[in-house]
């Protein structure tokens, strides 16, 4: 769920986008010089791009650090995936946006051998 101070600051810089999109048809209607037009296409892109952004940094980041501790945890020191685990853990400030759904899928991969690994060890 994402958190409702989020939601309302991607509401808001969505109504602002929409706005520059009317804004956008309203000077290619009248003809307006494109280099005027190119900067606003710039700047809704831009603001599209920053809403984007704000989404996948607190949803993805997020999960990826729950994640990332869950996996730590199962690991009890002799799973073989403690150096992965860990790597992944002191990389995880530095980590790109464009780069969190694949560490989400690297640490979901881990998480369920380890998961496996742990149902084996109870046996």
């Amino acid at each position: 769920m994402i958190p409702k101070d989020l939601t309302k600051d991607i509401k808001t810089r969505l109504q602002s986008i929409k706005g520059q999109m009317d804004g956008l048809i309203k000077m290619l209607d009248e003809g307006k010089d494109p280099e005027r037009i190119l900067i606003q296409f710039k700047a809704a892109k831009s603001g599209l791009d920053k809403a984007h952004y704000l989404l996948l940094d607190e949803t993805f980041r997020k999960s990826l650090a729950i994640k990332i501790s869950e996996t730590s945890s199962a690991c009890p020191g002799n799973c073989g995936n403690e150096e992965q685990i860990e790597m992944l853990r002191q990389q995880f400030p530095a980590i790109e946006v464009d780069d969190l759904t694949e560490k989400m899928k690297e640490i979901s991969r881990l998480k369920k051998h380890l998961d496996r690994f742990n149902e084996v060890d109870k046996k």
